[in-house]
């Protein structure tokens, strides 16, 4: 459990270190990503996204099982 946490860890650490570059890429802002704005209130629904990262990580932690 305490290796898995220190992944996660270092996961969100260099996710957050990446963003900026992966703005820069459209991560965030695809197609089926929503934005709400209406006078002082945002609200951001970034379900194409939620998608792909999930692919994505489903298929580095099958990668790293085998």
């Amino acid at each position: 459990m305490a290796r898995f946490l220190i992944f996660l860890g270092l996961a969100l650490l260099l996710t957050g270190l990446a963003w900026p570059y992966l703005s820069k890429l459209g991560i965030g802002r695809l197609p089926g990503d929503f934005v709400y704005s209406r006078g002082n209130t945002t609200i951001y629904i970034p379900i194409m996204t939620s998608i792909i990262l999930s692919i994505v990580l489903n298929a580095v932690l099958w990668m790293l099982g085998r």
